[in-house]
């Protein structure tokens, strides 16, 4: 018998046998055949943006999100529909990541008025909590984007490349590539690479192409994964995108990338670079990176609709000096 789900999930899957084909390669090969730590040395000088927009620019890849683009991506809107992707900040510590603390004061709660407040602390970088990057978290050889030293960087906050400097938002085009739906799986095993002709296999079969000045989303199925098999070892067995994938980031112009984990396949099977793709997307890309967002509900809306590209709405806290924020990633269909 034919559910509802069954039809959506069926009508996602034209190509079923090229993406199982590829979705066995992806699981049978190697990272390390394809990706040196030489080669990922290259790619930080060949696809570097550092002074595209000037010697001084602190905002990297986001220049690309041009008042155009804002309007093209408001243009997406047409149910009124929007969907969090962010992961709920919780207190227990569910896969290794940094707590959560929340205390509630409550001031005269028997008296005529009353009321409560809170106290906040987070330590979001990690794999629980829903965060973005600043250009500011990622060093390469005592340099940050755009040639910024490290040394910028202090226990007060970084005098360069701050989150503050995401004070105007992001609000753009974003294209979710489902991989569940291309590999025809409930998640991806932890094993599997994706790779840039998964990258190409989704656009074809979505009719959707990422272009310039778009958010990147990919989709994992993370959180499923966990739903079902429970807490595993993050750094040695979870899927994401391999480093092969870079040139074509940057072909694409792509604005800021985000995932539903840390973005990197892991191990990433690069000697000496646990996460060359961070590493390369931030340091010279100047890409701010979105992890750890939550997939489910907005995937669940992409395949009803079959629409994979809708507004995306993220407003990072204005810290100065800040490494990241969390945050509240909203896709408006």
């Amino acid at each position: 018998m034919l559910t509802r789900r069954s039809v959506v999930l069926g009508a996602c899957a034209t190509g079923v046998s090229s993406a199982a084909r590829m979705a066995s390669s992806a699981e049978q090969t190697s990272p390390t055949q394809q990706v040196t730590k030489a080669d990922v040395e290259a790619m930080i000088q060949s696809l570097s943006n550092w002074g595209r927009w000037g010697k001084t620019d602190e905002l990297g890849t986001l220049n690309l999100i041009t008042a155009k683009k804002r309007r093209q991506a408001a243009r997406l809107v047409q149910d009124g529909v929007s969907v969090s992707m962010a992961h709920n900040a919780v207190k227990t510590n569910l896969d290794g990541g940094s707590p959560f603390e929340h205390e509630v004061t409550i001031n005269n709660p028997q008296g005529e008025v009353g009321g409560a407040g809170d106290r906040y602390s987070v330590a979001f970088h990690g794999f629980m909590h829903t965060h973005i990057d600043s250009l500011c978290h990622i060093f390469h050889k005592g340099k940050m984007y755009n040639g910024f030293s490290s040394s910028e960087v202090t226990k007060t906050g970084s005098k360069r490349l701050g989150v503050e400097h995401l004070k105007q938002g992001i609000f753009t085009k974003a294209v979710l590539m489902d991989m569940p739906a291309l590999f025809q799986k409930r998640f991806l095993d932890g094993k599997t690479a994706i790779r840039p002709e998964h990258l190409d296999a989704w656009e074809k079969k979505s009719g959707v192409r990422v272009e310039k000045g778009d958010a990147l989303l990919i989709h994992t199925g993370r959180w499923r994964r966990r739903e079902v098999e429970g807490k595993w070892e993050i750094m040695q067995n979870s899927a994401g995108l391999h480093a092969s994938c870079l040139p074509w980031i940057k072909q694409r112009d792509v604005a800021v990338i985000g995932s539903d984990l840390a973005l990197d396949v892991m191990p990433s099977g690069v000697d000496g670079i646990e996460l060359p793709v961070h590493l390369v997307v931030v340091v010279a890309l100047g890409m701010c990176i979105l992890d750890v967002l939550d997939f489910r509900a907005v995937a669940e809306h992409a395949r009803r609709r079959n629409r994979w590209s809708f507004l995306l709405n993220v407003a990072p806290l204005v810290v100065d000096g800040g490494t990241g924020s969390p945050i509240n990633p909203i896709a408006v269909f």
